[in-house]
């Protein structure tokens, strides 16, 4: 049971980021010129290494910035059946495949250097990797802050979901459109159910994953009827709201979750791997500087293709986790093992059982939900939806009801 609406499932830094990677493509490209350079002349490998690292980065960068350029020109091209959130992921995936090739070429250059060692001009290699350093610390400024952040929930896709446990949950009845919500702003924490109060009766029953059950009689305030009691910690239960007017009564069921942040969910990897990039260049250019220090003041000349190695490790682990997160999420992965978890908490009450649940990520910060379920009185569709309600990242939900006897 779906509804027709816009598969639009972009991270909401998606256009800061894609100016801000724009810029840091200027910057490390002049600076891969002059470390390339620099290090030819004063035949430094650890440098060049820096250098060749720092070309990989301003072409990863460019590539990243036209993922978010592209994803952002077809988020509404009906050739993508579920919009282009993933274009992130596939660049990530792309640039951290071309940072493992070359943390193989530096590891191979500094191996041949400690065969066919040669002189290095350290007056002139150490501070044009001062330099790199500074680059690549200015760029993580840059970058910082979004890395894995983007919490875009303005989609054409409308489960009321945009919200924390705490806030307000539509209650569609027949007596008219109510809100109800956690209010605990300064005062202990009450149920306070906002709508045509007049005249109506209500009460809340919580029903806790454990079984516990506690019942909440509402009073009437200037506006809204509130619990009488409190509502004990966690806020994580199922609310069975039961409304009653002129003889005429209805219940809705209503979940509440205690929303904890799940990075895996929210992350722009298109920004991750921007982002992992300029860390990496700053380790591999921090260990130039202390393999070049070490080999003019110590006459270590060893040091310096053994930094060179250590940097093609460093560059190899930060490649490594970039590929295990974008390639999970290109291939539609469950982003986190509490998400089906609370979908089943939700549903899977008076007699209803699912039977097959996919969930998967279509951005940062949005997922998709394709379920089955089985049920002795289907409900329908707004059911569900309130039911699910309070899983704010849920963005796009495909529901099948099989009536079973």
């Amino acid at each position: 049971m779906t509804n027709g609406h816009r598969h639009i499932f972009l991270g909401e830094s998606n256009a800061r980021n894609e100016r801000r990677t724009w810029f840091v493509v200027a910057l490390t490209t002049a600076m891969m010129l002059v470390e390339i350079v620099g290090g030819t002349l004063f035949h430094s490998i650890a440098l060049v290494a820096d250098g060749i690292h720092m070309s990989t980065h301003a072409g990863v960068m460019l590539l990243a910035a036209l993922a978010y350029r592209y994803a952002r020109r077809h988020a509404e091209d009906s050739r993508f059946a579920l919009g282009t959130g993933k274009f992130g992921d596939l660049a990530a995936f792309a640039s951290a495949i071309v940072l493992a090739m070359f943390a193989l070429l530096i590891g191979y250059a500094a191996i041949s250097r400690f065969f066919a060692p040669e002189h290095i001009d350290y007056a002139a290699a150490i501070p044009i990797a001062v330099i790199g350093l500074a680059v690549n610390a200015a760029s993580a400024l840059l970058l910082a802050g979004d890395h894995d952040h983007g919490h875009d929930h303005h989609h054409g896709h409308d489960h009321g979901h945009d919200h924390h446990h705490d806030d307000a949950h539509p209650v569609q009845s027949r007596f008219g459109l109510f809100a109800l919500e956690v209010f605990e702003d300064g005062v202990p924490p009450r149920f306070r159910l906002t709508g045509p109060a007049e005249g109506l009766a209500a009460t809340i029953e919580t029903v806790r994953p454990d079984g516990t059950r506690q019942s909440f009689a509402m009073v009437a305030r200037s506006g809204f009827l509130e619990s009488r009691d409190e509502i004990p910690e966690p806020h994580q239960f199922q609310a069975v709201v039961r409304l009653d007017r002129g003889g005429t009564s209805e219940t809705h069921d209503i979940a509440f979750a205690e929303h904890a942040h799940d990075d895996a969910l929210h992350r722009d990897n298109n920004m991750r791997a921007a982002y992992v990039h300029v860390l990496a260049d700053s380790a591999v250019s921090g260990l130039v500087i202390a393999g070049l220090l070490m080999a003019k003041f110590l006459g270590w000349v060893w040091m310096d293709p053994i930094m060179g190695l250590v940097g093609a490790g460093v560059v190899a682990n930060w490649s490594y986790g970039l590929i295990r997160a974008a390639g999970a999420i290109l291939l539609d992965m469950t982003p986190s093992p509490d998400i089906p978890a609370r979908i089943r908490s939700a549903l899977e009450r008076d007699g209803n059982r699912i039977t097959d649940l996919h969930v998967w990520r279509l951005g940062p910060g949005h997922l998709g939900a394709i379920i089955a379920l089985q049920s002795p009185a289907p409900a329908p569709p707004e059911r569900y939806k309130a039911q699910l309600a309070a899983i704010r990242e849920l963005s796009h939900v495909t529901v099948e009801v099989e009536e079973v006897v």
